[in-house]
């Protein structure tokens, strides 16, 4: 098959990641069935004909979210001559798995263009099995070697979470899937913050801040864990998978 809006066909996408049909059918239906990790195989070279390293690919994140924060962007990339240049082919440098939030779009908060994020946004940032394949896609065959879990402040999805009421339609899943770790950042509470001198204004500020950095980790682990893919990549020393923490009130990402 061809390459369509920087898409691979599936068996172009196949004979990249050197994986089967039934390799890569059981990855994205159920990992958990695949007992020799050592049986993925990733790409011998990246696909990337100048890749870029995941500590150039964060300065870069790090310089454009200063920019935007201080109002001094540069909108890059966003040219007809780019978009021509990247008609037939893209190569982004990071992939954000970032929140749906409309006040947290990637490429402008890290004041980026065209081609040079691959981005998956989903509520709560959460590493659903699609959300996980399409990152798999994005390092096995477009050669991205940086992987950043952005949550942010005032996240509505971690709210949810947090109150753990019960919700209309499928938005459960998304708090079924932040739920473990907000678990797990409320039993750190229940040892930590028992002293009666705590201010309960600047407790509420913490909890807010820390559960949505408890979901950033647990989503950064998750995602390790469930993919035999990213973890190879990892392990070869051609991938990171960071958190980061997006203040809206700010502008300012700062990476964990």
């Amino acid at each position: 098959m061809s390459r369509i809006n920087g898409f691979v066909g599936r068996r172009h996408f196949l004979k990249i990641a050197g994986l089967t049909t039934l390799s890569i059918g059981s990855l994205t239906a159920c990992n958990e069935i695949i007992n020799n990790r050592s049986e993925i195989i990733i790409p011998q070279k990246n696909p990337n004909p100048n890749p870029v390293s995941a500590t150039e690919a964060q300065k870069r994140l790090i310089a454009g979210n200063k920019r935007f924060y201080n109002q001094n962007r540069r909108y890059p990339n966003q040219t007809k001559r780019r978009l021509q240049s990247i008609s037939e082919t893209q190569y982004p440098y990071a992939a954000i798995l970032g929140c749906a939030d409309s006040r947290v779009p990637p490429e402008l908060i890290f004041d980026q263009g065209l081609g040079d994020l691959f981005v998956v946004r989903v509520a709560g940032n959460i590493a659903s099995d699609e959300a996980i394949g399409s990152l798999e896609y994005a390092t096995t065959a477009l050669g991205t070697q940086l992987i950043v879990v952005l949550g942010h402040k005032n996240c509505g999805a971690v709210a949810a979470a947090i109150r753990n009421k019960q919700v209309p339609g499928n938005i459960d899943t998304i708090v079924d899937g932040i739920q473990p770790a907000i678990s797990e950042n409320q039993e750190r509470d229940n040892d930590t913050n028992n002293d009666i001198n705590n201010d309960i204004n600047n407790n509420d500020i913490n909890n807010d801040r820390d559960a949505v950095i408890s979901n950033i980790q647990f989503q950064t682990e998750k995602m390790q864990r469930s993919s035999p893919i990213l973890e190879q990549l990892i392990s070869a020393d051609r991938l990171k998978i960071i958190g980061a923490f997006y203040d809206i009130d700010t502008g300012k990402v700062n990476f964990l």
